[in-house]
């Protein structure tokens, strides 16, 4: 779990100097500091003034261990607190244009080699001697210990002091991309940051992603054991069981938290998720730990909560999760005192079929569910569930809209969600009146998430569809496809019902505070509004999955994977890179099989079938981005796969990710913190991951972040290269169209929120400058037609072309209150007040703007 220093450090941009200052009689800590920044520089980092001026004041010891602690946390964000070396240590330079010849030679060398003997492959002798740990018997005149760090044989690592290995030639240094810097701000309060860092994750309207629920833990063990910081309202169930639950296990919060659960738990998912996190498990309850015993008082506390709820509901939720609630039974004893709590006990014997006769729970039972006839109905002896669920399914089936609409209209998300199956039973030309009376009167009820979502989905359904996609819920992102066959709503249908969407996200962001300004990116338009982060990857940038961003500024895109298998079991894991044409057909490979692939346009640094500890393995793929497109080649999907079926949950250190070199010269096998771009970490039961698809003819990739089911064998490229050419296929045309972006949800933000709106148009080409486009919404525009205007780029009221555009906009919004959505943070407005959402870091990060992420836009609707 990580310190807490490295948390804010990465959420906040803080860093807190607690270090002694300096003694009597201490010299200078000029030069220290100077040196501080370089290693800064280095890593993309760069100190504000009160931050530098805080670690000038420490003398040279104080300033070494603040210095060595903050390159450590850094480190720990970037992947650079490890080794890389791959298996060529001179890579790309030394790595052999022929793989087949090199294979040759290797299987040669294993069937004929003998000690004592001369080289098979250059008859030398007393050349060829066993190397450690796998004692394959290795010629060092033909293969050189200067380049290889794994057995040249089998690619095993070579233990560090076998005489096999030489010191290679100091490589050269990489020259450093531009990339963003990351700004360091000066904190004194942990205590107070850890609340309000935590109180951005609890405001989201999505669940957190594996990296945020475990940070949000690190959060809580340092919040005050007093409540008051806790907000009303937690959106995100998940979230709000992670916390309840989290604070319940520590004892100095535990009385707190109990006088809150009567409420804050609503529904009986809510008390099945915090036994869940109190048992040690994951509020999702996707894979449920052994529940934990309760004490007696907290035990009565959760009966109590369970039998104050609406009896329906009640029944509903516990049989949603039956196999674990009968779990949860054990441990909760409802029939121990089921006259205390009837409603409990009636939703427990529903759940286990209680038979009824002849005993006082009997017919203490059977009292009950009288009281509750829609929610139960009694079958003989026993207790039977009469769901919302079932009535509505029905309604469907029965193929009779009206009365499906009535069902649905009781729950507000429901209806979003199943509001297409709903038209097509109407099957009309236009939206029929009492489909938009009821929308009219429930969309204000439903959840932001099933709203954006719903919108972006229904904008195409007028255009016939081809395949759907679906991530089914776990802790990882997996994806199958299936055809289309639904048939197409009517144009005006779907057009009504956007237009109902988008006027209630308008009406809900016009309640919210509003700024005199707003500058916004034209690029948001290839982000989407995040809808799932629950299986996110742990990244050093986070990205919506299915967003397009523009390749990173540089001629070569490294891909770089890490990992360190656990004591006693040998992990094989491959980055393999496929290559696809415009319409998806195979058009070759770099991997383990073939480490060079066209003239060096991509580049293989060779394959180490282990990584023991503590050094592990590194392996990189070298794409150079103008060579492969000359070369025909449209699609570039980076594969890591566990080569010997191996999950990635079970390895106690695996990662990767993507530079940007500036130039195809001079590259070395040097991992380059300043150049990194994305890292991302390797985690569940997974052996397949695909993190992204590099489309070189628009010189941008998609952010797709899956997981490939697999099957009991070796994987490779070859064997999955079929699916990999599905995925790839379908995924660019689902994520294409039918999303609501980043440039939407933050285009109606601005006109809802803001009288003036500054966009920054960028141009498509680099060396055309941007443009700045100005719109000013007049005394008797609605706020839907402004919206209009900014959304859809048209009838600017004024356009300015400059190449300095970014300065420029924050030169005319400085010192007004302002709210920014930006891909980089260039613009950096002085004494502004205001919020900020930003991609990738830069200037605007030190102006003293409220930082958002993409959730915090979304949870503004709730």
């Amino acid at each position: 779990m990580p310190e807490l220093s490295t948390v804010l450090l990465r959420r906040l941009h803080t860093v807190y100097v607690d270090q002694a200052g300096p003694r009597p009689g201490d010299p200078s800590t000029t030069e220290g500091l100077t040196a501080l920044e370089a290693e800064l520089l280095d890593r993309g980092y760069a100190l504000t003034g009160p931050l530098r001026s805080a670690l000038a004041w420490l003398g040279p010891a104080g300033l070494a261990a603040a210095g060595a602690q903050l390159i450590r946390d850094i480190d720990i964000l970037l992947g650079a607190d490890r080794t890389h070396m791959p298996l060529f240590r001179s890579f790309p330079a030394s790595v052999p244009d022929d793989t087949r010849a090199l294979w040759i030679d290797r299987v040669l060398t294993l069937l004929l080699q003998w000690p004592d003997q001369p080289c098979v492959l250059c008859e030398t002798v007393g050349s060829v001697h066993p190397v450690a740990p796998c004692a394959h018997l290795v010629c060092r005149t033909c293969w050189d210990g200067a380049d290889y760090t794994g057995c040249p044989i089998c690619h095993r690592r070579v233990d560090a002091d076998d005489p096999f290995i030489r010191p290679s030639p100091h490589p050269g240094e990489v020259p450093s991309g531009g990339g963003p810097l990351r700004l360091l701000s000066f904190a004194t309060d942990r205590a107070a940051d850890a609340v309000t860092a935590l109180g951005r994750l609890l405001a989201r309207r999505t669940p957190l992603s594996p990296q945020d629920r475990e940070e949000a833990r690190v959060l809580l063990a340092h919040v005050p054991a007093g409540l008051d910081w806790l907000p009303d309202a937690v959106p995100v169930r998940e979230t709000k069981a992670l916390v309840l639950g989290t604070l319940l296990r520590e004892r100095r919060t535990r009385e707190a938290v109990r006088a809150l659960l009567p409420e804050r738990l609503t529904t009986a998912t809510d008390v099945l998720r915090l036994l869940a996190v109190w048992s040690g498990g994951e509020a999702d309850l996707l894979e449920p730990p052994r529940l934990r015993s309760l004490p007696r008082p907290l035990r009565r506390d959760l009966l109590a909560v369970l039998d104050g709820l609406d009896p329906a509901l009640l029944v509903e939720d516990v049989l949603r999760h039956a196999d674990l609630w009968k779990r949860a039974a054990e441990i909760l004893h409802p029939f121990e005192q089921y006259a205390r709590h009837p409603r409990a006990a009636l939703a427990f014997a529903v759940l286990r079929g209680t038979d009824t006769t002849g005993t006082a729970l009997g017919a203490a039972l059977l009292a009950t569910a009288a009281a509750y006839p829609h929610a139960v109905r009694i079958d003989g002896s026993r207790v039977r569930a009469a769901t919302w669920l079932g009535r509505a399914e029905g309604a469907l089936r029965g193929g009779d809209p009206d009365r499906a609409l009535a069902v649905l209209a009781e729950r507000p998300g429901e209806l979003v969600r199943r509001l297409d199956h709903l038209l097509r039973l109407y099957a009309a030309d236009t939206l029929p009146p009492q489909v938009a009376e009821v929308l009219a009167r429930r969309l204000p009820k439903a959840g932001p998430g099933p709203v954006l979502s719903a919108l972006g989905r229904l904008r195409i359904r007028h255009l016939p569809g081809t395949r759907r996609v679906f991530f089914p819920r776990g802790q990882v992102a997996h994806s199958f496809t299936v055809p289309d066959d639904r048939t197409p709503l009517a144009e005006a249908v779907t057009r009504s019902v956007c237009g109902l969407f988008e006027g209630e996200v308008l009406r809900r962001l016009a309640a919210a505070d509003p700024y005199d300004v707003a500058v916004l990116d034209s690029r948001l338009a290839h982000l989407h509004v995040p809808s799932a982060e629950r299986a996110a990857a742990k990244a050093l940038v986070t990205v919506p999955k299915g967003s397009f961003q523009a390749l990173p500024d540089g001629e070569v895109l490294r891909m770089f994977l890490h990992w360190m298998e656990p004591a006693r079991k040998r992990v094989d894991l491959d980055l393999s890179v496929v290559l696809f044409d415009a319409d998806w057909n195979y058009a070759g490979l770099c991997d383990f099989t073939n480490l060079v692939y066209g003239a060096g346009a991509v580049v293989h640094s060779g394959d180490l079938v282990s990584a023991p500890a503590p050094h592990g393995a590194s392996e990189y793929v070298d794409v150079d981005l103008d060579a492969l497109a000359d070369s025909g080649v449209r699609f570039a999907m980076p594969v890591v796969f566990s080569y010997n079926n191996i999950p990635f949950e079970l390895l106690p250190d695996a990662f990767a990710g993507f530079m940007a070199l500036p130039t195809r010269s001079g590259r070395t096998a040097r991992y380059d913190p300043r150049t990194v771009r994305q890292r991302y970490d390797l985690v569940g039961n997974s052996r397949i991951h695909v993190p992204l698809l590099v489309d070189l003819e628009r010189r941008g990739f998609l952010w797709t972040d899956v997981h490939l089911p697999d099957d009991e064998g070796y994987h490779s490229v070859w064997a999955h290269q079929e699916d990999l050419a599905r995925i790839g296929r379908d995924l660019f045309q689902y994520f294409s169209t039918g999303r609501t972006t980043l440039w939407e949800l933050a285009g109606w933000h601005a006109a809802a929120r803001c009288r003036e709106v500054a966009v920054l148009r960028r141009t498509p080409r680099p060396s055309d400058p941007d443009e700045l486009w100005t719109y000013r919404r007049d005394s008797g525009e609605d706020t839907a037609a402004f919206a209009a205007r900014v959304v859809g780029l048209r009838d600017p009221d004024a356009v300015l072309a400059s190449t300095e555009v970014d300065a420029l906009a924050g030169t005319a919004v400085s010192g007004r209150s302002v709210f920014l959505a930006l891909v980089d943070g260039e613009v950096a407005p002085a004494g502004a007040s205001g919020s900020v959402y930003r991609l990738l870091p830069g200037p605007v990060d030190g102006c003293g703007l409220e930082q958002l992420a993409a959730g915090d836009l979304v949870a503004a609707l709730g």
